[in-house]
């Protein structure tokens, strides 16, 4: 079926993903709305092994009316250590990290984990109204390390869609490009090389 601009489905309570290729894991994630304000509320847990290292992470993400990022709360345990990271963005668009300013970090809207694949939903969201080829920075929070730097990205909203739907995504630092599949909600069924929907 035609997906109209205005039309992405709700999002439903729960989904969980497999991560296959890259690395071997899990990933279940739950969603939340609130009338009252707007925000959508996002957390899950991701646990993985990628080559010789391994991970679980748990996440806390919350965005506002526009799928703007404003906060989140990234649990880490790897086998050596074991680590929390709050992120946080205020109304004049000044992020913080671990209450720590970080000017880097200026130009970005968006949150995206290294452990999920669930914050590729986010600028999708966004941007859904725009189509054509769009330059996102996102927070970008590392899995295996206590890091959190910027991530240059290219999503390409297409003008008219059906259900599931794909979109062009590239990662120039790492030398990545493909296209996306998602479902009606905006979420993702297959990330190439990374994970497929299962349920």
């Amino acid at each position: 079926m035609t997906i109209e601009k205005h039309d992405l489905h709700e999002l439903p309570e729960t989904a969980a993903w497999r991560h296959r290729g890259l690395r071997d894991g899990f990933e279940v994630a739950y969603f939340a709305s609130n009338p009252a304000d707007g925000t959508t509320r996002i957390w899950g847990s991701s646990v993985a092994v990628e080559g010789s290292a391994s991970y679980a992470v748990c996440y806390r993400v919350i965005v506002d009316e526009q799928w703007a990022t404003r906060e989140a709360t990234v649990e880490t345990q790897t086998r050596d250590a074991t680590w929390s990271t709050d992120i946080a963005r205020d109304e004049n668009g000044t992020w913080f990290v671990d209450g720590e300013v970080r000017t880097d970090l200026a130009a970005c809207v968006d949150i995206d984990l290294e452990a999920s694949v669930v914050t590729n939903t986010i600028p999708v969201h966004r941007l859904w109204a725009e189509p054509g080829s769009h330059e996102v920075r996102a927070v970008y929070v590392r899995a295996t390390a206590n890091v959190v730097e910027v991530l240059h990205q290219r999503y390409d909203i297409p003008a008219t869609v059906t259900s599931p739907f794909s979109l062009g995504y590239t990662a120039p630092q790492f030398d990545f490009s493909a296209n996306l599949r998602y479902d009606a909600s905006g979420l993702i069924v297959e990330y190439p090389e990374l994970a497929a929907r299962i349920g």
